[in-house]
């Protein structure tokens, strides 16, 4: 679910990849810079993760909010309900995110279920 939310916010977003890490290093960086320290280190302390020396220097940021990612080219695509997905899809902690069946009952994709029934 954690990769179909990066793809989904990378399509919408039209920011490809989402999260562009130079290193695995600077991945969890670039993914800390959106997702925010706070919900990184309680991830951490919730299932007893220690990281290496190589992340001591990961910094402190704040929770991006995901309007932040629209612009003017994507501003069509971005819906209230679309950010609700993404913000229920991209979490660092897997049993706080929905899973399959959860994310297809969801609000964004109501316009396809009536286009096929």
């Amino acid at each position: 679910m954690w990769s179909f939310g990066c793809m989904l916010a990378s399509m919408v977003f039209m920011k490809e990849p989402f999260f562009h890490g130079k290193s695995n290093t600077d991945q969890l960086v670039q993914i800390v810079r959106v997702l925010g320290s706070k919900n990184f280190k309680k991830y951490l302390e919730k299932y007893n993760i220690s990281l290496g020396e190589e992340y001591e220097d990961i910094g402190y940021y704040n929770k991006r909010q995901w309007v932040r990612f629209m612009n003017e080219n994507n501003k069509d695509l971005v819906s209230q309900e679309f950010l609700d997905l993404i913000d229920r899809l991209l979490r660092y902690d897997h049993q706080e995110r929905l899973t399959a069946k959860e994310a297809m009952k969801h609000a964004y994709f109501d316009p396809i279920r009536v286009a096929v029934s």
